[in-house]
């Protein structure tokens, strides 16, 4: 008896370092498994990785390009190319990662330390929090909300109200009327440098809304307000087999968003350093992203081309004129091709007996000063337009099903060009004196 015991526990010591290798495996196969949610209690380190549930985003640290700086983001996990959608610390690169934590405080904000326990980048919350937990969704938004509520609207925080360079499927882009809180793109400074570039892409809310990619301070293309079907300047923006959008403008809240139809496709939209606002899906056959599309379409999306009062059209050449009614304020500067004085009126307004000139497939002038109502039809626009001496053109809100609504123009006419398959007009207010016109013609 006494031998067969000391015979087992001779196999035992031998076999005991495989099964403590084998347990330590164990240990950190389990560590290592993928989670899509964090705790107060759990940590993400340098290595670790939080992966959304069907496994199509991860957050970790990453460097861009050919940067060695180290940042907290989100990228496709599963594509050869690694493609970042957010970045945290985008003004704050970590030199060295190592000892770096990211955690969730028991208030609900994330909190990205250095090996110092400086406090290198930090979410906020718009309430306090009871039980709250940070996820990484499939939409690949990292959502701070409490445990078991998975109603968005409820969150805590949430990174698509923190856009990067990127706008990502079911993303508003946008305001919280309620809250003053606006939700929109800029450009990276470089590929290899995340921290915010010269390129902003924001839905304005002045006047009647419209989306302006900004260089700097200075506006570089306008979408043209929203008409029902899509943006006024963005005719390529039709019903397709690939996603869905819309537009939303109520008392909460304004933006436009779209929906991807299928959702294993990889889709962004992207903010680049040189102004372009592109599409890209992502192609499996090469491995790489295709340029599906652009907004920036031609030389007459540039903002203002040809002033005050000009219209832009690219089956022309020069491709700027003036609007009918109207003449170049300085002739010289526009016989050099120089169109940014724009245009003056022939005959001035007097107010009394003006009568409107239709202007087609329009991309309808800037909306910045403008006024609108949502519940008149065009005859009342009309007629409240030539009840303000101030007023100079008026067109429908809303073009489908005959048109509804309306919204009124005050003073010049900014950014107006013409589109050959646009379906909108724009009703332009000239002197009685030039009656002898056919003022309802094109």
């Amino acid at each position: 008896m006494i031998k067969k015991k000391e015979k087992e526990k001779r196999v035992a010591m031998k076999y005991f370092p495989m099964l403590l290798f084998c347990s330590s495996l164990l240990l950190i196969i389990e560590s290592s498994t993928a989670i899509d949610t964090i705790n107060t209690t759990q940590l993400v380190r340098e290595g670790d990785a939080i992966v959304s549930a069907g496994g199509t985003y991860e957050l970790g640290f990453f460097s861009p390009g050919k940067s060695k700086n180290r940042y907290l983001g989100i990228w496709y996990s599963k594509i050869s190319v690694q493609t970042a959608v957010w970045v945290a610390n985008r003004e704050t690169p970590l030199n060295d990662s190592s000892g770096v934590i990211l955690r969730l405080t028991n208030q609900g904000i994330l909190v990205l330390l250095n090996r110092s326990g400086s406090l290198i980048w930090s979410s906020n919350i718009s309430r306090p929090a009871m039980n709250p937990v940070a996820q990484l969704l499939d939409s690949g938004n990292l959502v701070v909300k409490e445990e078991g509520d998975d109603n968005l609207e409820n969150s805590l925080w949430q990174s698509f109200e923190h856009p990067s360079d990127t706008f990502m499927p079911d993303m508003k882009q946008g305001r919280n009327r309620i809250t003053g809180m606006d939700w929109y793109m800029t450009s990276w400074k470089s590929p290899d440098d995340p921290s915010r570039g010269n390129i902003t892409y924001i839905l304005v809310p002045y006047g009647y809304p419209e989306i302006l990619v900004m260089e700097d301070s200075r506006v570089k293309y306008r979408s043209g307000p929203w008409n029902g079907m899509r943006f006024s300047g963005t005719p390529h923006l039709k019903p397709n087999p690939v996603y869905t959008f819309g537009f939303v403008f109520n008392d909460k809240e304004i933006f436009y968003r779209y929906h991807l139809l299928n959702r294993s496709k990889l889709w962004r939209v992207v903010a680049s350093q040189n102004g372009d606002i592109s599409n890209f899906v992502w192609v499996d056959k090469t491995q790489s992203w295709l340029l599906y599309g652009t907004a920036n379409t031609d030389n007459c999306e540039r903002y203002s081309l040809c002033g005050a009062n000009g219209i832009c059209s690219i089956s022309n050449s020069p491709v700027c004129d003036c609007l009918n009614g109207f003449v170049p304020k300085i002739k010289k500067d526009w016989d050099a091709m120089d169109w940014s004085s724009g245009c003056v009126r022939k005959i001035p307004l007097n107010c009394s007996g003006d009568e409107f000139r239709k202007l087609s497939g329009a991309k309808l002038p800037e909306t910045k000063t403008s006024w609108f109502n949502k519940s008149m039809d065009l005859e009342e626009c009309k007629s409240t337009c030539l009840k303000n001496c101030s007023c100079t053109a008026y067109s429908n809100l809303d073009i489908r099903d005959g048109g509804s609504g309306c919204l009124l123009w005050f003073g010049d006419l900014i950014d107006s060009r013409i589109f050959i398959e646009n379906e909108q007009d724009i009703y332009i207010r000239m002197a009685a004196s030039e009656q002898g016109m056919n003022l309802s013609s094109d």
